[in-house]
This record gives C-alpha cells, structure tokens and sequence, in this order.
C-alpha cells in the first residue's frame, strides 16, 4: 500500500469524479484511472459505482477511504511534529472559513501569517459549518473558523470559543412599531408583533436559519420570505432599502437611520470559535494562524 495511492483514491472520493480528481493531483486521468484498477485488483472488489456525473462510494470503498483518511492523518501529524522539532517552518495548512467573515478574516491576516511562514502551502477553504465540521472530522481540514450554536457542535471537535454574539432584529426605519421607538438603543420586542412582514432570510442549513426558525414556530406563524440569500450584507441592504425585516449579527448592526434595531426576550446568540479534530497535532503554523485570527477578530468587532 502506497501512500502516494492513498492520496489518489482519497481524492477521487472528495471530487466524486476522475476527471476532477486528476486535474487537482496533476495527474493525467488515464494514469489515476489505472491506479485505482490496480487497486481494485488487489482487493477484489469495487471501491466506487460509476458514472458521468458522480461516483459513489461501494459499502467496501466506504470502509478504504476512511482508513485512507486515517493512515494520511498519522502521516501529516508526523511530519508537522518532525519539521516543529526541526523548525522548518514548511508543509501545508489547511483552512476552513465560511462565506464572507472567514474570507475577510483570511485577506488580513494571510500577508502577516505569509511573512512568518514563508515555506507553508496555505489552502482556503470556503464552505458552510455542517462541510466544515465533517471536513475537520475526517482529516481534510487542519482548522476551522465558524460561527454556530451550542447545539451544533460535534462530539468529535474541539471548540475554542472567540466570541460570543447576539443576534438581533433589523427593521425598517418606516415600520409602524420602529417609528415608535425613540430611544437610540436597541429595545426588546415580540416577534408575534412582526407576523403580517415580509421577511428577507439566510438560506435554509445555515446556522443562522438553526437559530431563528425555532423562534417563528414560538411566536406562531411562518414568516413570508420575500427571498432567501447566502449573504449577510443583503439582509443589511434590503432592511436598509426598507424592503423587508431581517436578523442580522450584532456584529453587522451599523448605525443607520433607515434601520431600527430589536432583540428578543430569547436572546438568541452564537459563537465564532475556532475548531480542529479532537486528539490531532497542531503545529506551530497553525497556532501561530489561530492567534492572528482571533486578534483580528477580536480587534475588529465591537
């Protein structure tokens, strides 16, 4: 069993398809295709159902790929602890961060994190909580950057809070019940009171969606979506267009006169946390990557 092998079929299985899978390996597709017959061969069985689109996993292929993913793990752990001990300063990161905030994150911190690790190979990785907690789970990430609730995370992670946000509503300035609020800071309300608006949400699996959703089914109503987006600036804009209410981070809550802020008796809130596999090697590159993100992050929130 080579190790080289395993990376092939490893990445076959994430890509779901040959072609993908031997464009990112710089491979040719016959070669990898010839890799994983040769392996196929010598177990005797199956590891995928083909087809053109999406390869699948057999029940036999399941079983490889995770010992693959194992035994890749070790191999990575090893030698991120031998060039820590040696201080070469060398190898690849692995990063999850979630649309928007991580990427952010990523374009601020990555030219100081590049001037102290000239020599590791950093790999962004932009996808949602649930990919980015399985993806850590699996050996596939080194660390992630998300926000999520308590009910959210895994038995198999570790979770370093950073901070702690509240979630709040945003509505337009022109709204009946925000036209009454004359004060400056952000006031309670009832959700009920907001049952006959249009409302403007994050896209269902979201962690925001996680929050809220629970809260319509107390108040005793389905909110009416006038649409739902993977953005939260255009909640922002569209509360601030007086299109429609929204729940926004406090974090986004900018002083705006088209805007009136409300929290709710709930006080729904999350954590932006830092997240790797439980028990894995952290080396010193990925230490040194938390520390400027969580600087960034606690000097540029309020």
């Amino acid at each position: 069993m080579e190790l080289k092998q395993l990376e092939y079929i490893v990445k076959i299985a994430e890509e779901r398809n040959v072609t993908k899978a031997a464009e990112k390996m710089y491979i040719t597709q016959s070669a990898l295709n010839q890799q994983l017959l040769k392996l196929e061969k010598e177990l005797g069985s199956q590891l995928f159902y083909r087809s053109r689109t999406n390869w699948k996993l057999t029940e036999i292929g399941e079983m490889y790929i995770k010992n693959a993913e194992k035994i890749l793990n070790i191999k990575k752990e090893t030698y991120d602890q031998i060039n820590d001990l040696l201080e070469k300063h060398k190898g690849n990161l692995r990063i999850g961060l979630t649309p928007e905030r991580g990427i952010s994150m990523f374009a601020s911190v990555y030219p100081k994190f590049y001037e102290m690790f000239p020599n590791v190979s950093v790999e962004p990785v932009e996808m949602n909580v649930k990919m980015q907690e399985k993806m850590i789970e699996n050996g596939q990430l080194d660390i992630g950057f998300m926000t999520l609730s308590e009910e959210q995370r895994t038995g198999n992670n570790t979770y370093i809070p950073i901070l702690e946000e509240n979630i709040i509503m945003a509505v337009p300035s022109i709204h009946p019940l925000a036209k009454s609020v004359k004060e400056k800071n952000i006031q309670r309300t009832d959700l009920k009171l907001f049952k006959n608006d249009t409302f403007v949400l994050l896209s269902k699996n979201t962690t925001m969606r996680e929050i809220i959703d629970p809260l319509f089914e107390k108040a005793g109503f389905a909110p009416n979506i006038l649409f739902e987006t993977k953005s939260s600036r255009t909640l922002y804009q569209m509360a601030s267009s007086h299109l429609a209410c929204t729940f926004i981070s406090e974090t986004y809550a900018k002083k705006n006169d088209k805007i009136t802020y409300f929290s709710l008796p709930e006080s729904p809130s999350w954590e932006l946390c830092t997240v790797y596999r439980k028990g894995a090697y952290l080396s010193k590159a990925a230490k040194s990557f938390i520390k400027l993100a969580e600087d960034y992050w606690k000097n540029n929130t309020k």
